[in-house]
């Protein structure tokens, strides 16, 4: 179950802030039967799936409309994304990886400030690529021990580390680049699993409305967390599963020295962002073929999002969306 629980967690995690899943490399495994003349495989476990899903209403910030009183508010934004991952456990640890492909409706265009003359905004949105990678060394398997496991508390302590990156083709240009690193503790739950990571955290990123040479943009380096959940909800008598993640990032500066700069970089406040989702195994309950084809629904919920604070005149920091989809297990 814990395996499959990785592969449902996956389809949450998505866009942004997974954490890695070390629950895998501390679990008591059934050995792996190599065939008759083959050597044990290197991974006890390895899921790959193709996924689509749709969000509605997303948030950008500073993508807001006007109102009749003069007000301004977020404006809505549908999104499409697909979505490629893959989970596996070794010997002494886990990898996550997952990219996703966004697009954005009209609603957020594409654009750039490079042009000649200045600012140019196309009819039709803008799309994004966002990648991220997340591993895990277990202590309890490096050291050969059970040093770093709490009875009924914590099944393992991993180290942790990973990296995001994107690139967006709107005004803003963003090409955010982070790594993280810190440590993973796998909770002892009864059922399914519950993953903790306390990382810090550093980023680069571009801003496209400022002007050489503060275009590029480095952020302090913060705390941040991430936690990861699947629980299995077998009382319902069907292959269901509640699996998400919550990521909070510390507010993180504003990224500029030069005072000439802050207009368009003020100081970013705390991050938080949760999504949650409930995924059916839709393999398993019509065919009888688990670990297959999944369908899911689920909510994000996305405060300062990417560290934006809302002002009276800048809105879309914050994020309330409803998304639902469909996974492919492909290996």
């Amino acid at each position: 179950m814990m395996f499959r629980g990785l592969a449902a967690a996956a389809l949450s995690l998505g866009m942004i802030g997974a954490a890695a899943a070390a629950d895998l490399a501390t679990q008591e495994k059934a050995p792996v039967e190599a065939a008759p003349g083959k050597e044990t495989p290197f991974f006890l476990f390895a899921d790959t799936q193709v996924s689509y899903r749709y969000q509605f209403p997303a948030a950008s910030p500073g993508v807001q409309i006007q109102q009749p009183d003069g007000s301004f508010r977020g404006r809505d934004i549908p999104k499409h994304i697909l979505n490629i991952s893959h989970a596996d456990a070794w010997a002494y640890g886990t990898n996550f990886f997952s990219l996703d492909i966004l697009k954005s409706g009209s609603q957020a265009p594409a654009g750039t400030t490079n042009v000649p003359g200045g600012f140019f905004e196309a009819d039709y949105g803008n799309t994004e690529a966002y990648g991220l990678y997340r591993g895990t060394l277990s202590l309890n398997a490096l050291t050969n021990t059970k040093a770093f496991a709490i009875p009924g508390l914590i099944k393992d302590v991993s180290l942790a580390f990973g990296f995001d990156a994107n690139s967006q083709n709107d005004a803003f240009g963003s090409k955010k680049r982070d790594i993280v690193g810190g440590l993973n503790f796998s909770v002892d739950v009864p059922a399914g699993f519950l993953n903790i990571s306390v990382h810090a955290y550093k980023e680069w990123n571009r801003n496209g409305f400022n002007v050489q040479p503060d275009r590029d943009v480095s952020f302090n380096t913060v705390p941040e967390f991430e936690i990861v959940y699947n629980f299995p909800l077998s009382f319902t008598g069907l292959p269901l599963s509640l699996a998400g993640f919550n990521n909070i990032v510390l507010p993180k500066g504003r990224g500029v020295d030069n005072p000439a700069a802050f207009a368009f970089n003020p100081k970013t406040g705390l991050e938080f962002l949760s999504r949650t989702n409930l995924v059916l195994d839709l393999g398993k309950l019509v065919y009888d073929q688990p670990n297959k084809v999944d369908v899911f629904v689920g909510f994000q919920y996305w405060l300062n999002k990417f560290g934006n604070v809302e002002r009276v005149n800048f809105k879309g920091t914050e994020e309330k969306s409803f998304l639902a989809g469909v996974a492919f297990h492909i290996f």
